[in-house]
């Protein structure tokens, strides 16, 4: 079940972000990567600015997430992440969704390495296209995608 996360889901969505984010350090050859080292009090900021989500199963563990804020004229989705034991079963692409309902109407924006050519084919599957490459160092590329709701 998808559904809104509470302020007391933040430890658990912090502790699969680190979970998560570890297959794109290895990707990258970078563990420095900011995924892994966000602490609770930002992701406390993020949650009080924009809208988080989470899936969880019966037992209530959090297996997936995804947030979302409105700025500068567009709704910036980030952390799109499932728990590595549940991946390709269509949850990232059910927690896309369900996000990009919350903003019905909307532009979206987003962004993932270029080297994360899963995550790219799966933004592009759901209508994302990518409108700006930038280098960030001569290891590290991002692909901005976007899609108008």
């Amino acid at each position: 079940m998808i559904c809104h996360a509470e302020a007391e889901d933040l430890p658990a969505i912090l502790e699969l972000q680190y979970l998560a984010y570890r297959s794109e350090a290895e990707l990258l050859g970078n563990w420095d990567i900011p995924p892994l080292k966000q602490k609770l009090s930002e992701v406390e900021e993020e949650f009080r600015k924009g809208v988080f989500l989470k899936l969880i199963f019966e037992n209530d563990a959090i297996v997936g997430s995804v947030r979302a804020v409105e700025k500068d004229g567009a709704v910036q989705i980030g952390k799109l992440m499932v728990h590595p034991q549940f991946r390709r079963r269509g949850y990232g692409r059910m927690l896309l969704s369900a996000i990009e309902a919350e903003f019905a109407g909307k532009r979206c924006v987003l962004f993932t390495s270029t080297r994360s050519v899963n995550n790219i084919r799966l933004y592009e599957s759901a209508g994302y296209r990518i409108f700006e490459i930038r280098t960030i160092s001569p290891e590290l590329q991002f692909a901005y995608m976007e899609k108008q709701l």
